[in-house]
């Protein structure tokens, strides 16, 4: 009933969703209250190499002085740089036509790298208010309106490249008319590419368009331009708690909400035929080890998970990094249940830039301490003697995974030169962050959790270990854990495809109520079919089920991994060695991270199974 309960209240939830929950205070201005225009960065989801706006030689702000604003580590690693431009915009001020700059030149190497990127695709990604910028389009064959975040820098066409240096402002506001101030509820951008020759400039800076000729850019030689801008206000009826709606709308929606409903009913179904086989089957072995001691020899003949009670709870090899993978299990898993609550609820909306990064590394850090108190713990039950090697290892072997992957495809794109290399400060900052705040406390639950007494086992240790019988094929760990990671990944290979598109594809991502909800679900088949593996696994007289139980339940990853090299080949059009370096390297720090967290799932529930199971006989 509980588990009903959840779903009926995360879907329900779903439709207040649509609604932007804002991260910040709303700001009203006043009719001809100046309005600033930042930029962020620009993006291609050809390269995944994003560049701070002032990468190209455009045009600068009348003072000269390039102001960047601060930033926090989510917005950084993201790549996002932003700062001020010389585009002057007023509350209800319409303004036909302004020159932003004249006669701007640029040699031969700016030529090539503005010309580069129009063949890649970038788009550039402006703000006003803290609301991004967003273009409009048709769908080809629908006709339905869309839209995409930020503009296109300019479009490829018959082998030359054409720049769009007019832009048309489409700015929405909403009047409250009690107080007379006025919100900025829309930023739509329209893109022209005006040819030099076409452009009439007077001296008051205002200008006209008299030709709709495009303003080509060479690929190897100078090109002159002109940058103009026009500002165009429309009145609107959309609230200002609602503005963020057109950007979070997907044309998709129904697809998404039929799938994730087909997989939350495939889910349940197979859970509960799953344990409604354990749970029969179970009884009947339990009854028939508890039965008279003449009828106990045939029994055990039949069925043999109770023949390895004096193993079971043999500590596994490696008993040390056992203890240190759970632990960064533990700790992923509770950062990622926090952090996708909290978002659910609304408070890490896409206004709040960066957040939703920030406060997961945060959580991380702080969440040592539960790490390291469940680890030491289990350290401790499995007969562990060097508790502070295990705590060192414990706090530093996924940030040590991470920080490791990230240097290195960091080299590759400071090369590039692109705002997405993160700088060194900041790799010190967050390094600093670790040792003065995660490793102390993992090291303090360790203290607490060793110190605590270790998990109480229903039967006793044998002192000679039984030697296990030779296995059925099927049963062997590549064929288990391929076989059990079916059901976990088809929870949410659906959300998966939705989250790829919002880091690949530069996509909002706002659906937490789905997430939160396909979350639960992955959790709950990581248990059942870890539980159902191992008992297999015990029947067949193999005791070693303790790195087993993490296998099969992390066996998603595999299809993570694998489902991340077809979303690459059929959804991304990247053929250049660094973006794809990136690409991968950035994917398979998020299998490690599944693989940590599934794993840790299905050993809890696998643990608790078998310690519920060997309780309910009687042993000799």
């Amino acid at each position: 009933m509980t588990l009903l309960a959840v779903l009926l209240v995360c879907l329900l939830a779903q439709p207040a969703l649509q609604f932007y929950v804002p991260g910040v205070a709303p700001q009203d201005f006043k009719d001809g209250s100046p309005i600033d225009v930042r930029a962020v960065k620009m993006t291609s989801a050809h390269t995944q190499l994003p560049y701070e706006y002032y990468s190209l030689e455009l045009c600068k702000p009348k003072s000269g002085v390039v102001e960047y604003f601060s930033q926090n580590i989510g917005q950084i690693i993201r790549g996002e740089r932003i700062v001020n431009t010389p585009y002057v915009v007023e509350m209800k001020k319409n303004v036909e036509c302004r020159v932003l700059c004249q006669d701007k030149k640029w040699d031969g190497k700016a030529s090539a790298e503005t010309s580069y990127r129009i063949e890649h695709e970038y788009f550039v990604h402006l703000i006003m208010d803290n609301l991004p910028c967003a273009t409009r389009f048709s769908m080809p064959d629908t006709g339905e309106v869309q839209y995409e975040p930020g503009y296109r820098l300019g479009y490829h066409s018959n082998g030359k490249n054409y720049i769009n240096n007019h832009l048309k402002f489409v700015l929405k506001y909403h009047l409250d008319e009690d107080t007379d101030t006025y919100r900025v509820v829309g930023f739509l951008i329209e893109t022209q590419s005006v040819d030099k020759t076409g452009l009439e400039i007077r001296d008051d800076g205002t200008c006209s368009v008299s030709s709709t000729g495009p303003q080509e850019v060479s690929l190897t030689a100078e090109t002159g331009l002109h940058f103009t801008y026009q500002v165009v206000w429309e009145r609107s009826q959309v609230k200002w708690a609602s503005r963020w709606d057109v950007y979070l709308e997907m044309a998709d929606t129904q697809i998404h909400w039929f799938s994730i409903v087909n997989s939350v009913v495939v889910v349940f179904f197979l859970s509960g035929i799953i344990t409604m086989i354990i749970i029969r089957t179970l009884r009947r072995d339990i009854a028939k080890y508890n039965m008279a001691e003449e009828d106990l020899e045939e029994s055990i003949e039949e069925t043999g998970w109770k023949l390895v009670h004096g193993d079971v709870f043999r500590p596994p090899i490696n008993n040390r990094l056992f203890a240190a993978v759970i632990g960064s299990g533990i700790q992923i898993f509770s950062m990622l249940g926090i952090t996708i609550f909290f978002a659910m609820l609304g408070m890490l909306s896409p206004a709040s830039r960066g957040a939703l990064l920030t406060a997961a590394i945060f959580l991380y850090e702080f969440l040592g301490l539960v790490a390291g108190y469940y680890s030491g713990r289990l350290y401790r039950t499995m007969k562990g003697k060097e508790w502070k090697a295990a705590a060192f290892l414990t706090s530093t072997l996924y940030p040590g995974i991470v920080f490791g992957i990230g240097f290195f495809i960091n080299l590759f794109i400071w090369g590039k030169h692109s705002s997405g290399a993160i700088p060194f400060t900041t790799m010190l900052s967050v390094g600093a962050m670790w040792f003065g705040i995660s490793l102390p406390l993992v090291f303090l639950g360790y203290y607490f959790g060793y110190r605590k007494q270790p998990y109480e086992h229903p039967v006793r240790t044998n002192q000679i270990p039984r030697q296990v019988p030779g296995q059925v094929w099927y049963m062997h760990p590549v064929v288990c854990t391929l076989m059990a990671g079916i059901l976990p990944f088809g929870a949410c290979f659906i959300e998966l495809f939705f989250i790829f598109s919002a880091i690949y594809e530069n996509q909002f991502y706002y659906m937490f109520g789905f997430l939160f909800l396909v979350f639960i679900i992955l959790v709950i088949s990581c248990s059942q079919i870890s539980i159902v593996m191992v008992y297999f696994q015990l029947c067949g007289e193999d005791y070693q089920w303790w790195w087993r139980s993490f296998a099969v339940s992390g066996g998603s990853a595999v299809y993570v991994a694998a489902y991340s090299i077809f979303y690459f080949c059929t959804k991304l059009e990247i053929d250049e060695f660094v973006p794809t370096l990136l690409y991968f390297s950035y994917t398979s720090i998020m299998v490690i991270t599944f693989w940590l967290l599934t794993g840790t799932i299905g050993f809890y529930a696998a643990y608790a199974f078998i310690r519920k199971i060997y309780a309910a006989v009687k042993i000799d």
